[in-house]
């Protein structure tokens, strides 16, 4: 009898998919928001290379750094302190005021950060990779509309020395 349960190609699916979504959700339960494995107090001078915009205007339309009034970022800092500290400056006033990063991920490779507003509505977050100085900030405005709006800024960064 019990056999002819676990041979039945329709339980099967369906405990093999009860194990996933469980798996999943356990997964997402553990996920790590900060993780902070080193201290740096680095700055860099970026260099703009491209925007991707979507809004109700454009559709995700790629602008080239010519065809922009943005500038470049002369003086982009990030500072981290272990266990949970982390500082960006310089890439926008949103980020530099911000005290409450919601996700703050520093190692050897990149930094990842993100914070959003109060009312849940607008976030910004970036990464860089440490080693190849691609750097991509991302604003997001309206999260909870159907016609929210993205901004992703795409820029080439070298690390200024400490003065």
């Amino acid at each position: 009898m019990l056999g002819g349960i676990f041979f039945n190609s329709d339980f099967m699916i369906k405990y093999y998919l009860g194990i996933l979504i469980s798996l999943l959700f356990l997964n997402y339960s553990f996920a790590k928001d900060i993780n902070i494995k080193e201290n740096i107090d680095l700055s860099f001078k970026c260099e703009l290379e491209k925007k991707i915009i979507k809004n109700s205007e454009y559709n995700y339309q790629v602008f080239l750094a010519e065809e922009l009034d943005k500038k470049n970022l002369n003086k982009f800092e990030i500072k981290s302190q272990q266990p949970e500290t982390l500082d960006i400056n310089g890439l926008s006033s949103f980020l530099s005021k911000s005290v409450k990063l919601s996700v703050k991920v520093v190692n050897k490779d990149v930094v990842l950060f993100k914070a959003i507003d109060n009312n849940s509505s607008y976030s910004e977050s970036g990464i860089i990779d440490r080693k190849t100085g691609e750097l991509i900030h991302e604003i997001t405005k309206n999260i909870k509309s159907e016609n929210s709006e993205k901004d992703i800024t795409f820029y080439s960064c070298s690390e200024k020395e400490k003065v």
